[in-house]
């Protein structure tokens, strides 16, 4: 067992905190730079560093790309009022045809108010929008920007912004999807388990099939040579799309099956730059997302996938005889909302029925009503369907692209195990994920990168040319997690066996096919039980590697990935994101050869995956019924979507897992009307609960009163039915549906009333549940989340952390979110335990593990009716770092790991009764022993401490900052102490703040 101050990778003298391969002698440090990526297929390349990527479209002046909205409407939604000038919005059912006289007409007019407005002030036209969007984009000075803004003929002016696939696909996994519908997916190695993959049944094509339909992929392209498109088929009528030649690009490769392609990139191209390196200025995707996307929608049956000689089960898109119109806006991953728009207006004029939308921002959306969101609220409003992906930032509540109501946002779920098993040498089994053909048998041996290999280049991570051929031949080889492919190419390259890749700070459960045996296990507590028993065997530790496992790695399929990004839409009150999940994770598709290390087929995770799926369930829906719109589309797919196992939390599933069979025939619809999603888009803080959608969403509501919404049900099915309401979950909340049953006929619309209070749920915290109406042959169910704003406004979700609930008794502050008297009470103050340890020092740099070395265990009990738990620990060692972690049982609660320094802090506002743990680690041990004080307070919510007066004004408005202060009423003893505050207001009571006050010997 090493228990010294250095570990394995270096000497003692290196400088703490520095990443190893360096110079510092530790491993991991919360400060390094080690790469954590979550990407689609581009950052599997080996020239995937983007050097070539667009700069900020407006620079410091204010100069540079804007888009500018023009104020009157585009051709999808003009309905008459300018003289001589007939409507152009195509009635419902029908499409937007572009070669009509009367769009013909509107289009010249577009065209001269547009030249007019920008000659005014003497720009140039980059790129002209006029189907889905009015307006054009240009490059223009602060000054013209500012004119453009104050002129009458124009809605909006918008600097540029750059999108890509990084934010909302993961990077390239794992398997097939096991839903009710065909999907783009295959399960691992099928000749591992010794049978022969079968060759997908003949499907008739039809209306189950989405034949007849057009899906556009807005993207990075598409590879035309992929068997999943090798098909000829005629153009659908009134199909008004090109094929547009380029490099390496023709003609015959829009065969029918790919029945329009496209490419954008004057926004792009606009600074006198030039496409990324490797890049095709052509619809052809040299990346493989673009490829992967549109396969998943309506890729053909595929019965020989192959993946670097291995046989895999076949593949289907959703829609299979779907037709594929290719819009590429992305380059090298990246590209400018001006260029997608497009796109998009291009895909509206061509004549697609639905839009898949695999883009994002890096952190989700920050406003709304975006010139991306408006193109997709016209598209929407002439009768196209847009499914979007919701992002991968799971990790992070609140974070979600696409978030616009009349958007169908996807998360992504995992439908397939693929799980994988070690079992260490002292008998630990640890289940992970692989794609990958594993070596089986009994025990192997296990050596960690570092000790086979040279800690400067990397060998920690088994970065390319750090190992040593003689310390790993045979063995299997422990890898922290960096660049997968490249560690996985180097183990391989050297004689190693099989590859562990574990990460140090925990990530996503995302697996990749490496053509080579590599086990991922995704969790940062995997990744301290396998560092740690590394530690404790350097010379002996031993492994068995075997496919499959006990289900542990995930709660059950269909299940929310982890990196499916969860709600609640930061921009909106009341608009409820995602929509819903489908399959997202280890989905195998076709991809790119030229991005994909020559592969046809690949597996990606992400979002990315999830949202096409949704696309070409949209394209089976709409062929069947030719006359729903694209609202009754997405009611019917979210009212009909089952719960995912492990969660019914409607901010991580939406309405839940799609279920395309119930869609096909939901039974209820609710869809907003037009006037409602334009009157939305036309406001400049929008909420978005009076909307008609299926979810009722209230994020920050005043809890002393109810809240009174309705919702219009539509019967599309076939016969008389009477439905009646339930509401299931909403523990705490009084709801009531008015009326409680409704009998409609075919056709017929009912309006019913809900109100919602709050009872005796949670302040400021969400209570979620749904509304279902049943009836005798369908039923319709829709997701409610409900926060009541007590005294802090949380624009996220509940991620474990309570916001604005610490407050210095000195200067504290509340913000209400009722109206009226205000009144409060404190505990008054109790002190902080102090205790004092030493322990010995740990591996320098290492990982977390409860049993390893350099880990200090200290357990308290927490009463019943306990405001808070506070636990801070501390070293006056500037040497040494440590990091603190509280449990309740096996659950972690807090964790605090600041590398810049050792004063760390867990809390718990309102915790649960029972057994906790703070777990103190020296993550970076200055000495041989690690002296430290670890101070706790269990603050009871009706206990009496030492007196304190509360001051606090004594009436409050909403949203209105109200300060407090908590003074002790005699001086304290040395030390920290804690309080708890709660607040009323007419008789309600809001649970408060956590208080402290610091005593200094020399005060």
């Amino acid at each position: 067992m090493i228990t010294g101050t250095t570990g394995v990778a270096g000497p003692a003298s290196a400088a703490p905190g520095e990443r190893p391969g360096t110079s510092g002698p530790g491993y991991f440090s919360a400060g390094s730079d080690r790469k954590v990526t979550l990407t689609d297929g581009a950052d599997r390349r080996p020239d995937s560093d983007h050097a070539d990527s667009p700069k900020s479209a407006v620079d410091a002046t204010g100069s540079g790309v804007y888009i500018v909205e023009l104020a009157e409407d585009p051709l999808t939604t003009y309905v008459g009022g300018t003289s001589g000038l007939t409507r152009t919005r195509p009635a419902p059912g029908t499409r937007l045809d572009v070669t009509s006289a009367p769009s013909q007409a509107y289009r010249r007019h577009l065209d001269a108010q547009r030249t007019a407005v920008a000659t005014a002030v003497g720009v140039h036209v980059t790129a002209a929008y006029t189907a889905a969007f009015n307006g054009f984009s240009a490059t223009l000075t602060a000054q013209q920007a500012t004119a453009l803004r104050a002129d009458k003929r124009v809605r909006a002016v918008t600097a540029a912004q750059a999108l890509g696939t990084r934010s909302t696909s993961a990077l390239a996994t794992t398997s097939a999807p096991a839903t009710s519908a065909p999907a783009t997916a295959a399960g691992p190695d099928p000749s591992a388990a010794g049978h022969t993959p079968k060759p997908p049944k003949p499907v008739t094509p039809g209306p189950a099939t989405g034949a007849g339909m057009v899906i556009g992929v807005l993207d990075t392209g598409i590879w035309p040579e992929s068997a999943s498109f090798a098909k000829k088929m005629p153009a659908p009528a009134n199909w008004h799309g090109t094929c547009q030649t380029g490099v390496a690009f023709v003609a015959e490769h829009c065969n029918g099956k790919i029945v329009g392609a496209r490419y954008f990139a004057d926004t792009w191209l606009a600074g006198g730059g030039s496409v990324p390196e490797g890049e095709f200025l052509s619809p052809r995707d040299a990346a493989g997302h673009g490829t992967h996307t549109a396969s998943t929608a309506a890729g053909l049956p595929v019965s020989d996938v192959t993946i670097d000689g291995r046989r895999f089960d076949p593949i289907s898109g959703v829609a299979p005889d779907a037709q594929i119109a290719v819009y590429k806006v992305l380059w090298g991953g990246v590209g400018y909302d001006a260029d997608i728009i497009a796109g998009i207006d291009a895909a509206v004029a061509d004549g697609v029925q639905v839009l898949n939308f695999s883009i994002g921002s890096q952190l989700g959306d920050w406003e709304a009503n975006t010139p991306i969101g408006m193109a997709f609220l016209n598209a929407t409003l002439s009768g196209v369907f847009v499914a979007a992906s919701a992002g991968n930032t799971g990790i992070v509540s609140g974070a979600i692209s696409n978030a616009a109501p009349w958007v169908t946002t996807v998360g992504a779920a995992v439908t397939n195990l693929d799980e994988a098993t070690l079992k260490l040498g002292d008998g630990t089994k640890l289940v992970g994920g692989s794609l990958d053909a594993l070596p089986g048998g009994g025990s192997r041996p296990l050596v960690f990168g570092d000790q086979a290999g040279s800690p400067d280049l990397g060998a920690v991570y088994c970065e390319p040319g750090s190992l040593d051929a003689a310390k790993i031949k045979g063995k299997v080889v422990a890898c922290a997690l960096n660049d997968t492919f490249g560690s996985a190419a180097e183990v391989k390259a050297k004689g190693g066996a099989a590859m562990v890749l574990f990460d140090p700070v925990g990530n996503y459960r995302v697996n990749s096919i490496y053509n080579f045996p590599v086990v991922y296990l995704p969790t940062e507590k995997q990744a301290g039980t396998v560092f740690n028993y590394l530690m404790r065997h350097p010379t002996d530790a031993t492994v068995s590697v075997r496919a499959g496992g006990d289900g542990s790695s995930v709660p059950g399929v269909p299940s929310v990935a982890d990196f499916s990004s969860t709600g609640p839409d930061k921009v909106t009150y009341g608009v409820f994101k995602p929509d819903l999940v489908a399959p997202g994770s280890d989905i195998i598709a076709a991809v790119s050869p030229a991005g994909n290390f020559g592969r046809q087929y690949d597996a990606y995770s992400g979002t990315s995956m999830a949202s096409p799926y949704v696309a070409g369930a949209a394209a089976v829906l709409r062929a069947t019924h030719p006359d729903w719109s694209p609202g009754r589309v997405a009611s019917a797919l979210r009212t009909t979507a089952t719960d995912t196992v492990g969660t019914t939390n409607p901010l991580d599933q939406g309405s839940g897992f799609i279920n395309l069979a119930g869609a096909s025939d939901p039974g209820l619809v609710i869809e907003p009307t037009a006037a409602e999603l334009v009157a939305f888009s036309e406001t400049a803080q929008p909420d978005g609960k009076e909307l008609n959608l299926p979810a009722i969403s209230l994020r920050e509501y005043d809890g002393t009163r109810p809240v009174t919404l309705t919702r219009t049900l539509t019967n599309v099915g076939k016969a008389r039915e009477t439905y009646r309401s339930s509401v299931s979950g909403l523990k705490g909340m009084r709801v009531t549906v008015t009326p409680a049953s409704v009998t409609l006929a075919p056709g017929a619309s009912a309006t019913v009333t809900i109100t919602v209070s709050r009872g005796s749920a949670p302040w400021d915290r969400y209570v979620t549940g749904s509304i279902t109406w049943r009836g005798k042959a369908h039923s319709a169910r829709i997701p409610v989340a409900a926060r009541p704003w007590g005294i802090t406004a949380r624009p996220y979700g509940d991620d474990g952390e309570e916001f604005g609930r610490m407050a210095n008794g000195a200067f504290g502050y509340v913000q209400p979110g009722f109206t009226g008297p205000l009144a409060g009470r404190s505990t008054g103050y109790t002190p902080m335990r102090r205790t004092s340890y030493s322990m010995p020092a740990g591996v320098y740099g290492g990982v977390f593990d409860p049993k390893a070395s350099g880990v200090k265990k200290v357990d308290f009990t927490v009463p019943a009716n306990t405001a808070g738990i506070v636990v801070e620990a501390n070293t006056e060692d500037p040497n040494t770092n440590l990091d603190l972690y509280l449990y309740k049982g096996d659950t972690l609660i807090y964790s605090s790991d600041r590398y810049w320094t050792s004063a760390e802090q867990a809390y718990k506002f309102l915790p649960e009764p029972g057994r906790y743990t703070a777990y103190v680690f020296a993550q970076v041990p200055g000495g041989p022993v690690v002296d430290f004080e670890l101070k706790h307070a269990i603050i009871g919510r009706n206990a009496t401490y030492s007196p304190a007066t509360l001051t606090v004004p004594s009436t409050t408005e909403r949203g209105q900052s109200v300060n407090f202060t908590l003074k002790p009423n005699k001086p304290l003893a040395e030390g920290d102490f804690w309080a708890y505050t709660e607040w009323s207001t007419n008789g309600a009571v809001v649970p408060g703040n956590l208080v402290y006050t610091q005593q200094s010997s020399w005060e």
